[in-house]
């Protein structure tokens, strides 16, 4: 099954960065090493790179990623983030960014590889978007509340959203966290609105 989220019908892909992202992207130092995680055309990558981060941006499309194929400060990889073992598992990253894609049963697993003062950068799809389109599989939908409770314990949520937004040209229920690890200096500088 795949958990990818391509843009919903009616919603156009874009190459722009999330805004989310983007607000977030200062708490990631230069130098970083970043995970783009399902990145496809890397939107975020490409973003990360460019503020002087080393970059792994992953998916299973070779074809996407292909588009960065000569992009500075981005290595690419063909990965199944679906398959039995986790293929990241054995690395470390200063940052994780995930946008539109959700499996599951790898959350604990992106947690396990993110350093002790890393960030986290998560935005997708939740309960409620069924009324305004794809996904609207139960499957690629996060439940009220569920990435700060997978998170809990283990990050420190610097900000958290959830509820219905104004993604053209219908709207959309995203769930939005941005948080650091537990050996992070606190308080982390959150960037202006």
């Amino acid at each position: 099954m795949n958990s990818r989220t391509a843009p919903p019908r009616g919603h156009a892909a874009t190459s722009e960065p999330s805004r989310w992202v983007a607000r977030f992207a200062p708490l990631v130092p230069a130098g970083a090493r970043v995970l783009d995680l399902a990145a496809g055309h890397g939107r975020h990558a490409r973003l990360f790179a460019s503020r002087g981060a080393r970059v792994v941006a992953v998916d299973r499309d070779a074809a996407a990623l292909s588009d960065m194929k000569n992009v500075a400060g981005i290595e690419t990889r063909v990965l199944d983030l679906e398959s039995a073992e986790w293929p990241l598992a054995r690395e470390r990253f200063d940052a994780i960014v995930i946008t539109n894609y959700l499996h599951r049963p790898s959350l604990h697993a992106v947690l396990d590889v993110l350093a002790e003062d890393g960030v986290l950068l998560y935005e997708t799809f939740a309960r409620g978007n069924e009324v305004f389109g794809r996904p609207s599989n139960p499957d690629f939908l996060l439940e009220k509340d569920e990435l700060l409770h997978v998170v809990q314990g283990r990050l420190i949520v610097a900000a958290f959203e959830q509820g219905v937004v104004a993604l053209p040209p219908r709207g959309a229920v995203m769930q939005r966290l941005a948080a650091v690890g537990k050996a992070r200096a606190w308080p982390p500088p959150l960037p202006l609105s």
